[in-house]
């Protein structure tokens, strides 16, 4: 049985409950004090609280779709094979109609495809989804190109997390809809490449994951898809260690990114077990991935950023200050400061809509032009 299906989660929770009910019916046959007595206690209890336990963790698990197999749970998940040189940029694996009313009919809901990615100059590939809005299958819009933004997840964290939990299509459907932001492409992934935390930093003799995400994925869809080429086109999101890809993407490819958002972001790349050596003594790459650092040391294109943090209930509120007062010209910033918040979707929930619309307002492609930009978003 797969970790998110629902026949694992509800044997569990069958399994813990016929536990607990075995337990009260034992308990009192174990009330002795002999080492019999004693060991029976210990493993009723160590075996209801490890059932329990498992219960809480797989439902947690399915509603967040932190690890979406046992493979990627246990860091053995193997990295999607890059196709051959020449080879299809895009591959479909399947299609999927929005959570929306109308869903099922492209022209009024839009589709939702999931791909794989293949990186030209990385030779590598990573699984996506990519959203394409109802404008796109539309009458009278078979040569129109759209705007497009890659939108990352944190890490540990499924694709799919950004389908089903944070409902982005939802969400640009929505918005589109109330004429509050332009149709979009939505390239939904990991930030990552492979089982480790690379967070889109090229590991010397590794992935390089900063060459697929900077380059690689754009051209890649570019060439499937109806998407601008240009970086006006083009915008990059993410939460946590996603947002954090975000930012570096958008301040360090300005060539590829007209603009990036990091929801809750982290600024420097956390170098932990999930990791591993990410820069093998090269102290250059180091302070490069430190984004704080890049802000003073680096120049700054002509790339808007929008940092998101909470006053309480976030840990990234000191750096995000920092961030924004970094940023110069050419370069712009805006940001959103909850009051309360916390590191989890509930919050980001909350963060898109507007981010969704601010992208909207940076982003243009044929002659298509967006609402005026918007100042500065603050809750």
């Amino acid at each position: 049985m797969g970790l998110t299906s629902s026949t694992l989660l509800l044997c569990t929770v069958v399994c813990t409950v016929l536990m607990f009910a075995f337990t009260v019916w034992l308990w009192p046959r174990l009330g002795g004090r002999t080492w019999r007595h004693v060991l029976g206690r210990v493993a009723v209890l160590v075996l209801g609280q490890a059932l329990l336990f498992s219960s809480v963790a797989l439902a947690a698990n399915r509603n967040f779709l932190i690890y979406d197999s046992w493979a990627d749970l246990a860091g053995t998940k193997p990295p999607v094979k890059a196709a051959p040189a020449g080879g299809t940029a895009v591959q479909v694996l399947g299609r999927q109609a929005p959570e929306v009313p109308g869903g099922s009919k492209p022209r009024v809901g839009g589709v939702v495809e999931k791909v794989v990615v293949h990186g030209e100059r990385s030779r590598s590939a990573a699984q996506a989804y990519v959203y394409l809005p109802p404008e796109y299958f539309q009458k009278g819009n078979e040569q129109r190109r759209f705007p497009a933004a890659v939108v990352l997840t944190g890490y540990p964290g499924a694709a799919e997390n950004l389908v089903k939990g944070l409902r982005y299509p939802k969400t640009a459907w929505t918005q589109a809809k109330q004429k509050r932001m332009q149709p979009m492409i939505l390239v939904m992934m990991r930030p990552t490449i492979s089982a480790a935390n690379t967070q889109c930093i090229d590991v010397p003799g590794g992935p390089q994951s900063e060459t697929f995400f900077g380059t690689d994925v754009v051209k890649a869809v570019a060439s499937t898809y109806r998407t601008g080429a240009s970086p006006h086109g083009w915008a990059i999101v993410g939460d946590s260690t996603g947002g954090y890809c975000a930012l570096k993407m958008a301040l360090q490819h300005p060539e590829t990114y007209a603009a990036g958002v990091g929801l809750s972001a982290d600024y420097k790349p956390e170098i932990d077990a999930d990791s591993g050596d990410l820069f093998h003594g090269n102290k250059k790459e180091e302070k490069r991935s430190d984004l704080l650092w890049s802000l003073d040391h680096l120049p700054q294109g002509k790339t808007s950023f929008l940092v998101t943090t909470s006053r309480q209930g976030e840990s990234n509120y000191r750096p995000t200050q920092q961030f924004i007062k970094k940023v110069k010209h050419p370069a712009r910033v805006s940001s959103i400061t909850l009051d309360r918040g916390g590191h989890n979707f509930n919050t980001w929930r909350r963060e898109i809509p507007p981010a969704l619309r601010w992208l909207s307002g940076r982003l243009s492609v044929d002659g298509h032009q967006p609402p005026a930009p918007t100042a500065p978003v603050r809750r």
